[in-house]
């Protein structure tokens, strides 16, 4: 049997004035080419499931391309950000229409499957782990049912783990390759998409595993620069400090996401420098505590917004540059908050900055909540959850202030004057340590 699998990427900006100032900006340029050219794990990880009597075919589409022009298959499967969405339901649609069998996955598929289901034969709800070699079967057997329900917690033990398919990515020009080392987040972010929606809890995968992987790529790739992708890689400090040993003598280099409490811990704050760290991306939100009461469940990103500064200091002093990440259009938020932010981040000594825009995934408490109270634009925006479109109504401000003022923060925070400036403070604060 030939078995597809179709990753869809390229997310692209819709309000044409922000995708104008995505040409012209330096710091938001280099930012879209680090996401545009990441490969799909997930689908990596699926065709490790796949029995060896199978052809597997992993392609990447970018660009909605003539459908005639897609592979010849038995089976696909699709994985797609709720951005792109539509356009992997034509992908799907396409397929069906040439008799092939099409199953569809991921964050979006798993919180809206019957949507999903208008287009694709069947649906994977949660990780592929554990159900993968049954939908092939089902397929062969004729008897392929419309959900599947997949690994939601457990999913690095034995019984659940494989090691992805690295090889299906040889040749390809990525600038990162990415590698699990846990799914899932319990600070519960009422805004975040990430996989804590398909899993129960918090799951870490052995450092030996990792290890493995890391290897196994390096098979393919030769000096590869590695991204741990992750919701928050050092939440257990333990686990992370094992894991930064193990690291060592790897000799790579490498990114990842974590939240503020890394820098509690001065240990592994300096095995992240000699373990071949070279950036953590640490979403912050805001440097001013009131805007972020409610933001989670316990309020701990309210506590950790004065600490911020001290928190780029105990990094930066090592090496490892800190990518700071801010929400504009929380609920707190007033047109106040650009110059604020503007200011804010140039005081910081932060080597860079990602700023998005606050956005309402479906199955998050945030789009349950802007739903209820009539705040979203439209009941269907999935092209514009791009995490720089506005898609709900401000609290404290219209949505075209919203938007004139994310625009002229970029103008602002992303110039190659502010851009050089940030890499030169970053030098000098590693350099003065």
């Amino acid at each position: 049997m030939k078995i597809v699998l179709v990753a869809m990427s390229g997310v692209r900006v819709r309000t044409a004035e922000l995708a104008a100032l995505g040409v012209t900006l330096p710091g938001f340029v280099q930012r879209g080419e680090v996401i545009a050219s990441l490969p799909s794990l997930g689908l990596v990880t699926l065709a490790g499931m796949i029995p060896s009597e199978h052809e597997v075919e992993y392609i990447e589409i970018d660009q909605l391309p003539d459908l005639a022009t897609l592979p010849r298959a038995d089976l696909v499967a699709i994985s797609s950000l709720t951005a792109v969405i539509d356009a992997a339901y034509e992908v799907a649609d396409h397929y069906r229409d040439c008799s092939a069998t099409v199953v569809m996955g991921g964050l979006h598929v798993s919180v809206l499957p019957e949507e999903a289901l208008q287009h694709c034969d069947a649906v994977v709800v949660g990780g592929a782990e554990r159900v993968w070699p049954a939908v092939i079967a089902d397929v062969q057997n004729d008897c392929l049912r419309r959900i599947y329900h997949g690994a939601d917690e457990a999913v690095f033990t034995p019984d659940s783990y494989v090691v992805p398919r690295f090889e299906l990515l040889s040749g390809r020009p990525y600038n990162r390759l990415t590698i699990q080392t846990s799914r899932g987040c319990p600070r519960r972010c009422e805004f975040c998409a990430a996989s804590l929606l398909i899993t129960k809890r918090f799951n870490q995968k052995p450092v030996d595993l990792v290890v493995a992987e890391l290897r196994a790529v390096q098979q393919h790739f030769r000096k590869p620069f590695f991204e741990f992708a992750d919701d928050n890689t050092f939440l257990d400090k333990r686990w992370g400090r094992e894991f930064l040993r193990a690291l060592i003598p790897e000799e790579i280099k490498w990114f990842t996401e974590t939240d503020a409490s890394v820098a509690d811990d001065s240990e592994l704050c300096d095995l992240l420098s000699e373990s071949g760290c070279r950036q953590l991306l640490i979403g912050f939100e805001s440097p001013q505590a009131p805007d972020l009461r409610g933001v989670d469940p316990v309020n701990w990103k309210q506590q950790v917004a004065p600490r911020i500064r001290a928190v780029v200091e105990a990094l930066q002093s090592r090496g490892v540059s800190v990518n700071g990440c801010f929400i504009v259009g929380l609920d707190a938020h007033t047109p106040d908050v650009f110059p604020a932010l503007r200011d804010f981040v140039r005081a910081s000594g932060l080597a860079e900055v990602q700023i998005t825009v606050q956005t309402p995934f479906p199955g998050t408490p945030l789009y349950a909540r802007l739903h209820e109270s009539k705040r979203l634009l439209a009941e269907r925006f999935w092209d514009r959850c791009t995490l720089f479109d506005v898609n709900f109504k401000p609290a404290h401000m219209s949505v075209a202030e919203l938007e004139q003022g994310l625009r002229w923060l970029f103008t602002e925070l992303y110039s190659q004057k502010e851009t050089d400036h940030r890499r030169r403070n970053f030098i000098n604060m590693r350099r003065s340590s």
